[in-house]
Parts: structure tokens; sequence; C-alpha cells
């Protein structure tokens, strides 16, 4: 990443390719040819290493481009497979946190992201029978690291430009919580160069893994303020790069596939205009809250100076929520948006 200044960096959101997940074994093994025989060969722990020794080297990076008191929330999915007969789980989230740790990051509470699912055979293995199923894997890690000290607003422009950046009483009561239940995202058009093929548990086909753009979108506005830079060193399809766009942050990121390069242009210039949708969401969401709770008799002290509208919080008097208008690309992927305000 030598593009990136050190310290430049204010939040990063991503999502790796997962080790041991089985279509992602390709692009792990394309780096290091010898996985390839590892996997065949049935060594399973060995092979889990060295795709994490890949990983490792970004992580070292973020801990020079991150600012002092910059977040990085990383969502990474436990693995479960079977080599030579024998099925066990592979935790990524702890082989991560370890690294973490040792590069002097702080460990900060996480989410527990919960894809909720309506299939009947959620267990793995043989029915009903004692000892013979295994628990179903339905959730992945929200992990998140602070790099040093809390974040620091000094000037008086740095502080007014945060209580712009307020969330909404209600989102902080529902996004600060360490369990999330959103619904996973199925991406048929995104490309799919990178999917092999149908292996339960991994079964990934026709999908480009991507992460709901809810979830980077309720993570940029918790953990950064409007114009920041928001980094996603494995962007794919650019979720996380949208979801900034949709928050009013600038964004960085970096992808090898070039597949997911061109995919990634295109679907900047297509869904560009939909992005305002979700600060609108918000708007429209939080009117709804005031009804209903008014409807109930509850009191609203506080009156937002924009909008007008009541506000449960004083810190929510000040906050302005903005729509995309155009943005501008650069290489790599450096991206900033032109916004204004949504009234």
């Amino acid at each position: 990443m030598n593009e990136i200044k050190s310290g430049s960096v204010n939040l990063v959101v991503t999502s790796p390719p997962y080790p041991i997940i089985k279509m992602w074994d390709d692009s792990f093994a394309a780096v290091e040819p010898a996985l390839t025989d590892l996997i065949a060969e049935g060594r399973g722990d060995e092979a889990f290493e060295k795709m994490h020794l890949q990983l490792d080297p970004v992580w070292t990076e973020l801990k020079r481009v991150m600012a002092e008191g910059a977040i990085a929330c990383i969502n990474i999915g436990d693995a479960v497979r079977s080599f030579n007969g024998s099925f066990k789980i592979y935790s990524n989230h702890v082989r991560i946190i370890n690294k973490f740790n040792m590069l002097g990051f702080q460990l900060l509470p996480g989410i527990i992201w919960r894809k909720p699912t309506n299939s009947p055979n959620k267990f793995m293995g043989s029915g009903t029978l004692p000892a013979g199923a295994y628990v179903t894997l339905e959730h992945e890690h929200i992990l998140i690291f602070r790099r040093g000290g809390k974040r620091e607003f000094k000037t008086a422009e740095e502080k007014m430009n945060r209580r712009k950046s307020a969330l909404f009483w209600e989102e902080r009561n529902s996004w600060y919580s360490d369990l999330w239940q959103l619904k996973g995202t199925r991406q048929n058009k995104g490309p799919d160069n990178q999917n092999k093929g149908p292996d339960n548990p991994d079964k990934m086909e026709g999908r480009s893994a991507a992460f709901p753009l809810k979830l980077p979108f309720r993570l940029i506005n918790m953990f950064s303020v409007y114009g920041d830079t928001v980094l996603d060193p494995f962007i794919g399809t650019g979720t996380t790069m949208f979801a900034a766009l949709a928050a009013a942050r600038n964004s960085v990121g970096y992808e090898i596939n070039e597949a997911n390069c061109t995919y990634l242009e295109e679907r900047l210039k297509k869904e560009k205009m939909e992005l305002s949708q979700y600060n609108l969401g918000r708007l429209n969401e939080h009117c709804k809250y005031v009804t209903e709770n008014t409807l109930k008799g509850k009191i609203f002290k506080y009156t937002n100076s924009q909008y007008g509208f009541p506000v449960k919080s004083g810190q929510e008097k000040d906050l302005l929520l903005y729509g995309l208008e155009n943005y501008v690309l650069e290489k790599p992927f450096i991206v900033k948006g032109l916004h204004s305000l949504l009234l």
C-alpha cells in the first residue's frame, strides 16, 4: 500500500478471503503453490497456517497507514471442513486476533453477525442420533481493533464535524449491539472466476462472498466522521467503497482480481445515485420513530437545528445527513464523493 501515506487512514472495513473455505483455495494457491499439495494430502492445519501467512503482511501494513485512534473492522468467518475423513472447525477469527495482538492493536468488543436462514436442515451430520450431528455454523465475526488510544477531536471544527456525523439515538441503541441479524448477500451478477462449485459446507457457486451493504454502512457511521478516509485492502465487488460513498466518506481500496476491477467501475456508474437512499432511509426511519413514540406519550426534549424534528439527545441537535451527487475515481481505487445536504 505504498500509495497511502502513513497515519492517513481513519477507518478500515474489510472482509478478506477466508482460509480453508474452498472457494478461496485457488486464490491462496496462486500465491503459494504448495497449498495445492497440502490440501490434496489432507494436511489441513498446515494449509490453514500458510493461508494466514498470506494475510499477515496486510495486517502489518495497516499499522503503518492507520492514524492514531483509527479503528479496523475485520469481517471473518470460521471454516468447517473434512480432511482425510476428519471433520473440524478452523478458527479464522482467533488466528487474526492473535496477529493483531502481536502487532500491538487494542482488541475492542466485537460483533457476531448472524445470518437468518429458513433452511429446515440447519444441522450438519446424521440427523437426530446423539453425537452424530454438529452445531451449524450460522454466524461470522466482525472483529474490532483500535490503533493506539482513543481518537481525539481537538479543534472546534473537528468537534463540530463530529457532531454533524452523529447517529440517531435509536440507531445507537441498535447498532452498538454485539449481535446483528442481517441477511447475507447473494451476488450472482458479480464475476464468477473465483467461485469453484459445490462442495458442502463450503458451497459458494455463483456468489461473490460480498457482505450486505448495510453492514459496512453501519460500521462506517459508527466509527468515522464526515470526510474521513475508509480503507478496504480486499475490495472485491466494492461494497465497502459503496457504503463509504453513501455515508459521505472517502475511500481507498485494493483488488488483485482484474475481473473485479472492471466490474467495480461498471457498478459505480450504474448504481451511484441509489446510494443516497441509505441516508434518506435514516431520515424516514427517524421520523417514523418520533411519530410512534409521540403517540405513546414519549417526550423528546431536544430539536435538531437543521431539520426541525424532535431528537432524543442533545448530541443529535447538529446531526446532518448528505446525499451523493457524484464521485471522483482515481487509481488505485481512490474514491472521493461529492455530496449535498439531504433536506
